[in-house]
């Protein structure tokens, strides 16, 4: 199962790749291999503001709706337009064109809050 080293990551199974003052965010590999096949993907609106651990959007999938909450708060600059008419794009690439929406980090103590790449794996073998 992919993860990405230099990401951050939730207990919800959220990722964010921060660069500078702005982070991309999506679903980790393992979080869509247990949706199984995503049918639809409701997304935040630009401009839109969360906080960190908020719910700012969803998928539905042949299995069940989830939400998604937001790794960190702060501001949505660009959202993933591709997903409204590929939504199986999570699946086919969770980390590269499945990203859900791009933040402006509000906050980037919030990183404190998250897991890294190596404490990801260990909660994963911890509830698998």
């Amino acid at each position: 199962m992919e993860i990405i080293d230099h990401y951050l990551y939730t207990k919800e199974h959220e990722w964010i790749n921060i660069e500078e003052n702005q982070g991309t965010i999506g679903i980790s590999e393992y979080a869509q291999s247990s949706l199984g096949d995503i049918t639809f993907v409701e997304l935040p609106a630009a401009d839109d503001e969360f906080d960190q651990a908020a719910q700012f959007a969803s998928v539905e999938s042949v299995k069940a709706a989830s939400d998604i909450y937001s790794p960190m708060s702060g501001k949505i600059i660009e959202v993933n337009e591709d997903l409204v008419e590929e939504p199986e794009l999570i699946n086919k690439s969770a980390y590269e064109n499945g990203w859900i929406a791009k933040i402006k980090l509000a906050d980037l103590s919030e990183t404190e809050d998250l897991m890294t790449a190596d404490d990801y794996r260990k909660f994963l073998e911890s509830i698998v």
